[in-house]
């Protein structure tokens, strides 16, 4: 299981220049990769060495950082999770791969995905007990920081698969608000509602990637003064807690660890509120699926066709429901995303942040479920920021997650937040 690091960003601004130290921290990760490897299953492919003298004067400092096998890298297989793929490599990096590059990161390996970024999983385990999931369907990216071997690694979300596995491997996720990664160079599932997010150890490594992806500031970590100026660490005014109307599908100790962390809040200085969830709560997994069948069968429909025996079952289900679909339901369904969207503001005013939980309960056991996306789903069809960080442990030594939701394009101060909530919790 990972280790919290004091700084990430300390570290990378020390080392920054100093080959030395940025080889020793590869070396680590492959040291830690070879004792995990054989049973965690993370990865598809790893490169056996690495180029690191051009990238250490650079903000990432030869950082190693995972990457999902849904993106494209051009000197790497990149399979999408499908037997079909086996070997492509394609012709050129995605736009978060290069800047990766860019910014002096190292791609360490290609991490698990499952099948297309839908249910069909690969082998990786759950690095905390290895007959649980580590949830999916950024199976690799997830396990692979929450057993240590990466500070970073990059996944992407259509309902649940950064925030859920990020909860069930005990680390932290982070999906920004939609669309503020481009997804060039990603293979898609449902457009409308896919995103680029990010694993960490801590808050912090999930802010940086932010900075440098999203906001596109690398000076912020230019030096130590200008991150503390960048990323002050502030108490939130008001968090809004959410339970939504499928509150009856969390398990008791999840419930439990909610409450204790609410908690735990309340006597940092946080001040709660309880709000109503949507009216139209329901209405929205049910536009999502709408959307999700809809877009996966124009995305995947055609190779799922010519491959019909290569293509998992649950793909044919999805692809075959989303071709029989009325067009006016999926318009319908994308009207409803539109206006919900244009009031989420309005939902969430008054409140830094909105609080629930990322998963029902601790990670299923065996691995063919990666587990109920439900409590990511909401966010994903607003396309609002959303943090995970851990909360806790289960009865069984698995870890549970605490999950705050910001408004659009509120990414900075959903980050700041939580941030302040991991202090607290720690």
């Amino acid at each position: 299981m990972s280790e919290t690091t004091a700084s990430l960003v300390a570290d990378l601004i020390a080392s920054r220049g100093d080959e030395t130290i940025c080889r020793a921290r590869l070396e680590a990760a492959q040291t830690r990769a070879h004792d995990c490897e054989p049973w965690l299953k993370a990865f598809v492919y790893r490169p056996d060495t690495f180029e690191t003298r051009d990238a250490v004067s650079r903000p990432l400092a030869g950082l190693p950082i995972g990457v999902k096998d849904l993106i494209a890298t051009h000197d790497m297989p990149t399979t999408y999770g499908s037997p079909i793929y086996a070997g492509f490599r394609p012709a050129e990096d995605a736009w978060i791969v290069e800047r990766i590059r860019h910014f002096g990161g190292v791609v360490f390996g290609k991490t698990v995905t499952t099948e297309f970024a839908w249910r069909e999983p690969g082998p990786t385990v759950n690095p905390w007990n290895r007959l649980h999931t580590p949830g999916g369907s950024s199976s690799g990216s997830a396990a692979a920081v929450g057993a240590g071997i990466l500070p970073l690694a990059v996944g992407t979300q259509t309902v649940g698969s950064v925030i859920r596995p990020a909860a069930f491997c005990g680390v932290v996720g982070y999906k920004p608000t939609h669309g503020r990664i481009p997804s060039a160079g990603v293979n898609p599932l449902a457009p409308s509602l896919d995103h680029v997010g990010f694993f960490a150890r801590t808050v912090e490594g999930a802010a940086l990637c932010h900075a440098l992806f999203v906001d596109a500031k690398p000076e912020a970590i230019a030096d130590l003064d200008a991150w503390g100026a960048y990323f002050p660490v502030r108490r939130p005014q008001k968090l809004g807690v959410v339970r939504t109307p499928f509150w009856d599908r969390v398990t008791g100790e999840q419930k439990t660890n909610f409450d204790a962390t609410l908690m735990r809040l309340a006597a940092a200085g946080a001040t709660l509120v309880e709000l109503d969830p949507f009216d139209d709560m329901p209405s929205i997994l049910d536009a999502l699926q709408t959307i999700l069948q809809v877009e996966a069968a124009r995305a995947i429909g055609p190779v799922a066709a010519e491959h019909p025996d290569r293509i998992s079952r649950h793909m044919s289900v999805l692809t075959a429901a989303g071709a029989a679909l009325a067009p006016a339901k999926y318009d319908a369904a994308l009207a409803l995303q539109a206006r919900l969207r244009g009031e989420f503001d309005g939902f969430i005013d008054g409140c830094d942040a909105l609080v629930t939980v990322p998963a029902v309960g601790q990670a299923p056991e065996g691995l063919a479920d990666t587990g109920d996306a439900t409590f990511c789903a909401p966010w994903s069809f607003l396309g609002v920021p959303a943090v995970t960080v851990p909360s806790g442990q289960s009865q069984g030594g698995l870890p549970l997650g605490f999950q705050v939701v910001g408004r659009h394009d509120g990414d900075l101060l959903t980050l700041q937040t939580a941030a302040w909530i991991e202090a607290a919790l720690r």
